[in-house]
């Protein structure tokens, strides 16, 4: 029976998989599918079947795996680029969905959607700035600063940011297939399988985390320097690990080394406010996905 009420579509998009919420208009999510990644046609053929004409949908967000084009106005934009994901290398993700369900689409990040969900309705409720970081598969950044989302030339791509590799601690040469030994490179989910010969999840080593935790500690170091968030939320299948955070935690204190002084914290309670795990868990994305979708909605 098709609800009679306007309701909002989110869509975080992996690459593993999608996955599709409807909320009503005060953000309650009334019904979910995930949707296997497979190829654009067939994935996006189903998330269409999802949204059907059950919905009286208002709009839809998109939060994307990427690099993407999020420049409205663009030639290519809604597409996403360069991706090593195979297949779907310059997929028009907005079109299709516009298209075939009639509706405005608005298109973010994945992780810029993941921030959006958790400024609003997770961890960073009532501040003026935050980032969210994941490290899983791939690592990635996105952020809210004076209450608007990132963007420049194109998006953050704060996984591809380089960082001290001591290849006598760590001969493991990288696995990024631009950058080599880039953040991602070092410390995604696919570096660790790569180096230790298995999934992170499936990893007990100490000093593998000993050395994961370095490698976060020292990208969560720079994103505080470079953008000054009020909270740094740090979510992803690899830092689920129970050891990761306080790990970090623990590592930023001496990497900061009292620099420049407050507001930032300088001792571990303040630190365990700042770095955070996500309130939303992993429904920060859809989440956000359909605050974009709450926006997108044109003015009555």
């Amino acid at each position: 029976m098709k609800a009679s009420a306007p309701v909002y579509g989110g869509i975080e998009a992996g690459g593993t998989k999608w996955v599709c919420a409807v909320a009503g208009a005060g953000g309650d999510v009334l019904a979910t599918e995930v949707i296997p990644t497979t190829t654009p046609e067939t994935t996006i053929g189903a998330v269409v079947r999802f949204f059907g004409d059950r919905w009286p949908l208002a709009a839809i967000g998109v939060g994307t795996f990427g690099p993407v084009d999020v420049r409205p106005g663009s030639p290519t934009y809604g597409r996403i680029l360069a991706t090593p994901k195979p297949g779907w290398a310059n997929t028009d993700v907005v079109s299709p969905l516009r298209a075939a369900l009639g509706v405005p689409v608005r298109l973010e990040t994945d992780v810029n959607a993941a921030a959006l969900g958790e400024w609003r309705r997770g961890a960073g409720v009532g501040l003026g700035s935050l980032a969210y970081m994941t490290v899983g598969t791939g690592i990635g950044v996105g952020a809210v600063v004076n209450d608007g989302l990132v963007h420049g030339l194109l998006h953050p791509e704060f996984g591809h940011i380089r960082i001290p590799h001591d290849p006598v601690r760590d001969p493991f040469p990288g696995c990024c297939p631009f950058h080599g030994d880039c953040l991602e490179g070092l410390a995604s989910g696919e570096a660790m399988r790569r180096r230790w010969g298995r999934p992170a999840e499936h990893l007990d080593d100490e000093s593998a985390w000993r050395l994961e935790a370095e490698y976060v500690a020292l990208a969560v170091m720079n994103l505080t320097y470079t953008l000054s968030p009020e909270r740094i939320v740090v979510g992803g299948g690899v830092a689920e690990h129970p050891s990761l955070l306080p790990e970090v935690r623990a590592r930023l204190l001496g990497l900061a080394g009292g620099y420049p002084g407050p507001p930032l914290p300088a001792d571990p309670e303040t630190m365990n406010e700042y770095v955070t795990a996500p309130s939303l868990g992993d429904r920060a994305g859809v989440v956000g996905a359909v605050e974009l979708a709450r926006a997108a909605r044109p003015a009555p």
